[in-house]
Protein backbone atom coordinates (compact mmCIF):
# COMPACT_ATOMS: atom_id res chain seq x y z
CA UNK A 1 0.00 0.00 0.00
CA UNK A 2 1.72 3.38 -0.83
CA UNK A 3 0.13 6.54 -0.19
CA UNK A 4 0.43 9.65 -2.06
CA UNK A 5 -0.34 12.99 -2.61
CA UNK A 6 -3.04 14.28 -5.58
CA UNK A 7 -3.68 18.08 -6.19
CA UNK A 8 -5.86 18.50 -9.20
CA UNK A 9 -5.55 21.96 -11.46
CA UNK A 10 -8.16 23.58 -13.87
CA UNK A 11 -6.59 24.43 -16.98
CA UNK A 12 -8.89 26.43 -19.42
CA UNK A 13 -8.13 26.30 -23.48
CA UNK A 14 -6.98 29.64 -23.05
CA UNK A 15 -4.50 28.33 -20.52
CA UNK A 16 -3.57 25.15 -22.00
CA UNK A 17 -0.80 25.80 -24.21
CA UNK A 18 1.25 28.41 -21.13
CA UNK A 19 0.78 24.73 -19.22
CA UNK A 20 2.09 23.09 -21.99
CA UNK A 21 4.77 25.57 -22.32
CA UNK A 22 5.50 25.55 -18.53
CA UNK A 23 6.10 21.48 -19.32
CA UNK A 24 8.66 22.21 -21.65
CA UNK A 25 10.54 24.84 -20.13
CA UNK A 26 10.85 22.12 -17.13
CA UNK A 27 12.14 19.79 -19.44
CA UNK A 28 9.36 17.14 -18.35
CA UNK A 29 9.47 13.66 -19.89
CA UNK A 30 6.71 12.03 -21.21
CA UNK A 31 6.29 8.90 -19.80
CA UNK A 32 3.65 7.10 -22.53
CA UNK A 33 2.01 7.76 -25.17
CA UNK A 34 -1.48 9.80 -25.03
CA UNK A 35 -4.39 7.10 -24.41
CA UNK A 36 -8.14 7.58 -24.48
CA UNK A 37 -9.72 6.25 -20.83
CA UNK A 38 -13.03 4.59 -20.34
CA UNK A 39 -14.20 3.86 -16.82
CA UNK A 40 -17.65 2.38 -15.31
CA UNK A 41 -18.19 4.02 -12.35
CA UNK A 42 -20.57 2.13 -9.50
CA UNK A 43 -22.96 3.24 -7.12
CA UNK A 44 -25.13 2.04 -4.54
CA UNK A 45 -28.53 2.98 -4.44
CA UNK A 46 -28.65 5.68 -1.70
CA UNK A 47 -25.53 7.58 -3.79
CA UNK A 48 -23.61 7.24 -0.56
CA UNK A 49 -19.86 7.07 -2.84
CA UNK A 50 -20.88 10.86 -4.15
CA UNK A 51 -22.48 12.09 -1.19
CA UNK A 52 -18.77 11.11 0.86
CA UNK A 53 -17.48 12.30 -1.70
CA UNK A 54 -19.10 15.89 -1.57
CA UNK A 55 -18.59 15.97 2.12
CA UNK A 56 -15.35 14.78 2.38
CA UNK A 57 -16.02 12.22 4.63
CA UNK A 58 -12.87 9.59 5.79
CA UNK A 59 -12.99 7.11 4.83
CA UNK A 60 -14.25 6.82 1.44
CA UNK A 61 -13.87 4.93 -1.87
CA UNK A 62 -14.72 5.62 -5.35
CA UNK A 63 -15.34 1.71 -7.78
CA UNK A 64 -14.61 1.65 -11.22
CA UNK A 65 -13.70 -0.50 -13.69
CA UNK A 66 -11.23 0.76 -16.23
CA UNK A 67 -10.23 -0.03 -19.91
CA UNK A 68 -8.17 1.87 -23.01
CA UNK A 69 -10.78 1.35 -25.84
CA UNK A 70 -8.65 2.35 -29.03
CA UNK A 71 -5.38 0.73 -27.20
CA UNK A 72 -3.84 -2.70 -27.58
CA UNK A 73 -4.18 -3.83 -24.14
CA UNK A 74 -8.01 -5.10 -24.11
CA UNK A 75 -7.02 -5.86 -20.20
CA UNK A 76 -10.04 -4.64 -18.08
CA UNK A 77 -8.80 -3.11 -14.46
CA UNK A 78 -11.22 -3.47 -11.30
CA UNK A 79 -10.45 -0.23 -9.50
CA UNK A 80 -10.91 1.15 -5.72
CA UNK A 81 -9.53 4.60 -5.23
CA UNK A 82 -9.78 5.03 -1.52
CA UNK A 83 -9.04 8.38 0.75
CA UNK A 84 -8.73 7.90 4.17
CA UNK A 85 -7.07 9.87 7.34
CA UNK A 86 -3.47 8.18 6.48
CA UNK A 87 -3.59 9.74 2.53
CA UNK A 88 -4.87 8.19 -0.70
CA UNK A 89 -3.98 4.71 -2.63
CA UNK A 90 -5.67 2.92 -5.47
CA UNK A 91 -6.04 -1.12 -5.71
CA UNK A 92 -6.12 -1.97 -9.26
CA UNK A 93 -6.60 -5.94 -10.45
CA UNK A 94 -6.83 -7.05 -13.55
CA UNK A 95 -10.66 -9.53 -14.51
CA UNK A 96 -11.75 -11.25 -17.02
CA UNK A 97 -14.71 -10.21 -19.09
CA UNK A 98 -17.07 -12.91 -17.98
CA UNK A 99 -16.22 -11.17 -14.41
CA UNK A 100 -17.09 -7.94 -16.17
CA UNK A 101 -20.61 -8.96 -17.09
CA UNK A 102 -21.43 -10.15 -13.77
CA UNK A 103 -21.04 -7.54 -11.84
CA UNK A 104 -22.84 -5.46 -14.42
CA UNK A 105 -25.45 -7.46 -14.47
CA UNK A 106 -25.49 -8.11 -10.32
CA UNK A 107 -23.60 -5.61 -9.08
CA UNK A 108 -20.78 -5.80 -6.86
CA UNK A 109 -20.81 -5.84 -3.10
CA UNK A 110 -18.59 -3.70 -1.16
CA UNK A 111 -18.20 -4.11 2.70
CA UNK A 112 -18.92 -0.30 3.51
CA UNK A 113 -21.18 0.79 0.75
CA UNK A 114 -22.88 -2.49 0.48
CA UNK A 115 -24.29 -4.15 -3.21
CA UNK A 116 -22.86 -1.29 -5.58
CA UNK A 117 -24.29 -0.80 -9.28
CA UNK A 118 -22.97 0.33 -12.64
CA UNK A 119 -24.18 4.10 -13.43
CA UNK A 120 -22.05 6.50 -15.24
CA UNK A 121 -19.52 5.94 -18.29
CA UNK A 122 -16.62 8.88 -18.22
CA UNK A 123 -13.99 8.55 -21.45
CA UNK A 124 -11.80 11.15 -21.67
CA UNK A 125 -7.99 11.45 -23.32
CA UNK A 126 -4.75 11.31 -21.37
CA UNK A 127 -1.45 12.27 -21.42
CA UNK A 128 1.30 11.76 -19.56
CA UNK A 129 4.10 12.91 -17.99
CA UNK A 130 6.96 12.85 -15.33
CA UNK A 131 8.92 16.07 -13.61
CA UNK A 132 11.29 13.97 -11.38
CA UNK A 133 9.11 12.96 -8.34
CA UNK A 134 5.98 13.97 -9.69
CA UNK A 135 3.90 12.43 -11.99
CA UNK A 136 1.30 14.44 -14.23
CA UNK A 137 -1.20 13.91 -16.33
CA UNK A 138 -3.85 16.21 -18.90
CA UNK A 139 -6.61 14.81 -19.36
CA UNK A 140 -9.37 16.91 -21.34
CA UNK A 141 -12.38 15.68 -23.88
CA UNK A 142 -14.11 13.97 -20.77
CA UNK A 143 -17.40 12.83 -22.22
CA UNK A 144 -20.16 11.41 -19.68
CA UNK A 145 -22.71 8.82 -20.19
CA UNK A 146 -25.08 6.92 -18.23
CA UNK A 147 -24.34 3.20 -18.20
CA UNK A 148 -28.38 2.27 -19.52
CA UNK A 149 -27.95 4.56 -22.39
CA UNK A 150 -27.35 8.37 -23.46
CA UNK A 151 -24.74 11.36 -23.16
CA UNK A 152 -24.97 13.06 -20.07
CA UNK A 153 -22.61 15.91 -21.06
CA UNK A 154 -18.82 16.75 -21.22
CA UNK A 155 -16.54 18.81 -19.61
CA UNK A 156 -14.71 22.07 -22.08
CA UNK A 157 -11.83 22.45 -19.95
CA UNK A 158 -8.91 19.90 -19.06
CA UNK A 159 -7.85 18.92 -15.62
CA UNK A 160 -5.08 18.32 -14.60
CA UNK A 161 -3.79 15.63 -11.81
CA UNK A 162 -0.39 16.09 -10.13
CA UNK A 163 0.57 13.02 -8.05
CA UNK A 164 3.53 12.57 -5.89
CA UNK A 165 5.32 10.78 -2.94
CA UNK A 166 2.55 11.40 0.31
CA UNK A 167 5.88 13.69 2.14
CA UNK A 168 6.24 15.91 -0.70
CA UNK A 169 6.78 19.51 0.26
CA UNK A 170 3.21 21.08 -0.95
CA UNK A 171 4.69 24.52 -1.14
CA UNK A 172 7.15 22.89 -3.90
CA UNK A 173 4.29 22.03 -6.04
CA UNK A 174 2.59 25.20 -5.89
CA UNK A 175 5.60 27.39 -6.80
CA UNK A 176 6.14 24.28 -9.77
CA UNK A 177 2.53 24.50 -11.07
CA UNK A 178 1.02 28.11 -10.23
CA UNK A 179 -2.46 27.06 -11.63
CA UNK A 180 -5.98 27.07 -9.61
CA UNK A 181 -5.97 23.93 -7.71
CA UNK A 182 -9.45 22.96 -7.08
CA UNK A 183 -11.39 20.09 -5.97
CA UNK A 184 -12.36 17.61 -8.43
CA UNK A 185 -13.58 14.07 -9.38
CA UNK A 186 -14.92 12.45 -12.70
CA UNK A 187 -17.28 10.69 -11.40
CA UNK A 188 -18.95 13.16 -8.70
CA UNK A 189 -19.45 15.80 -11.54
CA UNK A 190 -21.02 12.79 -14.09
CA UNK A 191 -23.35 12.64 -10.91
CA UNK A 192 -24.21 16.15 -11.45
CA UNK A 193 -24.85 15.80 -15.10
CA UNK A 194 -26.66 12.87 -14.59
CA UNK A 195 -28.72 14.33 -11.50
CA UNK A 196 -29.70 17.41 -13.47
CA UNK A 197 -30.95 15.66 -16.88
CA UNK A 198 -33.55 13.10 -15.00
CA UNK A 199 -34.54 16.50 -13.27
CA UNK A 200 -35.55 18.47 -16.05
Amino acid sequence: MSFRIEEKLLINNLQILEFKNLLFKKKTKKLFPPRIIKSLYFENSKGDMYKDSIEGTLPRKKIRVRNYPENNNTSLYFETKISSVEGRFKNSEIILQKKFDEIKEKGYFDKQYGICRPIIYVTYYREYYQLNDVRIVVDKNINYEQFSGGKIGKDIDSIVEIKTRFDKNRDDLINDFPFQRIRFSKYCNGFNKLYNKNQK
